[in-house]
């Protein structure tokens, strides 16, 4: 590290200055030009505004990038006024301390991130994202040059989002994605990309959820707008984790009105496992949510849901999976593993519908096991019996993960298994000679 540093005791360029006092003079001529009688009904006038203000925005961290060698940034940038040594994301950096950011470079001489600690004038890119509209409406021949300047200005502000999520500055970031998606709202081809949204939702949740009180509610309300403005627009992420966020912007604000705000959260959770019904996430966040709040409903509904598409769709292997994943956590097993039969039915060349199988087999003979060793009245003949037939159920895994591991030869998960169960299961006829196989591979992951 120190000997990439040494980059910066050698002559560079002048150390980094913004021209605070002419990029001013630069937006102040923008403003004037659009109050003009006669230029600010041109759309031209209003573009080279949202140009201005757009490049006003962009010029502090114009040069910085995550993975730029220090080198290139001495280069453009020129020197910082200090150097010192900090922390970023829990590693150890070199801070250089710019007038209007302070960039942390790693041991490589790499640039990892920064945190602008000014703006050369509040407010940049709302005003830059007004202009763009207003000239749009005034002009939409003008798009081709409008879209260009939205998209310079959409990029540097989904990228500068990302430098605030890693300083923590949530609710910054989250505005900033928002911004982001503004920009590209402004002329259709531009594309307006929803992840900017879930992003600034999903953000503005998590802020929200470290406040108390209205601060509180009025952050969640916020990331809730966001959320349903994104699944408005046709946007949902592809595992479908927005529904879980939009029940979290919810259900942090039910001490406003817990019967409005638990029947939202409720639906949010339904609708999400319904379109998304492999996503465990939902999945959990629904059977706590029933464990958590009386009155909402008896986690059994899970069964009833996924059970009525099935009707209607019984070949979706989606549907049968999330299915197996409810009757887990209703620790109905034979349900469970049923449907996870289904799957390697309907997908018999995958890899998660063998492997569940026999995973969750395991699961039914641990279960099996557990209670019975919580039966302290069998005598040691009877205990012996039962564990047989135990271990009966135990070898009804081995077939579903030896084709797990067929499918996938390098899962070290289902290596381990197969060399537990076989040991386990050793003294039945054939099984030693797996666990032989089956305890090398083992040894050679760990």
């Amino acid at each position: 590290m120190a000997a990439a540093m040494l980059m910066f005791a050698l002559p560079a360029a002048n150390a980094q200055k913004v021209n605070t006092a002419s990029e001013l003079a630069k937006l102040e001529k923008a403003d004037a030009a659009v109050l003009d009688a006669k230029k600010g009904i041109k759309a031209a006038t209003w573009v080279a505004r949202a140009n201005a203000y757009t490049n006003a925005y962009i010029l502090p961290t114009k040069e910085v990038g995550r993975g730029v060698p220090v080198q290139v940034l001495q280069m453009n940038v020129g020197q910082p006024s200090n150097m010192y040594e900090g922390e970023f994301r829990g590693t150890p950096v070199y801070v250089c301390d710019y007038e209007y950011v302070d960039i942390y470079v790693d041991a490589a001489g790499l640039i990892q991130g920064w945190n602008q600690k000014k703006a050369i004038k509040e407010n940049l890119p709302q005003t830059a994202i007004e202009s763009m509209a207003k000239a749009y409406e005034m002009d939409p021949k003008q798009e081709s040059k409008i879209a260009s300047i939205a998209m310079n200005l959409a990029n540097a502000l989904s990228q500068q989002g990302d430098a605030l999520n890693d300083m923590g500055r949530l609710a910054e970031a989250a505005e900033c994605f928002e911004l982001a998606y503004r920009a590209q709202s402004v002329v259709p081809s531009t594309k307006a990309d929803g992840n900017n949204l879930f992003n600034a939702g999903m953000l503005m949740t998590m802020y929200g959820s470290s406040l108390s009180g209205e601060e509180a509610f009025a952050a969640l309300e916020k990331a809730q707008n966001i959320f349903l403005e994104a699944l408005e627009s046709g946007y949902t992420d592809e595992n479908g984790n927005i529904y879980y966020f939009l029940f979290h912007s919810y259900y942090g604000q039910k001490e406003r009105n817990a019967e409005v705000y638990l029947a939202k959260a409720k639906e949010a959770l339904v609708t999400g496992i319904q379109l998304f019904p492999k996503n465990a996430t939902i999945l959990d966040g629904l059977m706590q949510f029933y464990t958590a709040e009386q009155g909402v409903g008896d986690p059994a509904e899970l069964t009833s849901m996924i059970e009525s598409s099935l009707n209607d769709d019984p070949t979706n292997y989606d549907l049968w999976f999330g299915r197996g994943r409810v009757y887990n956590a209703l620790k109905n097993y034979d349900e469970c593993i049923k449907s996870f039969k289904k799957c390697a039915e309907l997908r018999p060349a995958e890899f998660d519908s063998n492997f569940y199988t026999g995973y969750f087999i395991i699961e039914k003979a641990n279960n099996a096991i557990g209670e019975l060793n919580s039966n302290a009245g069998l005598t040691y003949e009877e205990y012996e019996a039962e564990n047989a037939k135990i271990n009966l159920i135990f070898a009804e895994a081995i077939p579903w993960l030896e084709k797990a591991y067929e499918i996938k030869p390098t899962d070290a998960l289902t290596i381990e298994l197969l060399n537990n169960l076989c040991f386990r299961l050793r003294e039945m006829d054939g099984i030693m000679e797996k666990y032989n196989k089956y305890h090398e591979l083992h040894m050679q992951n760990r």
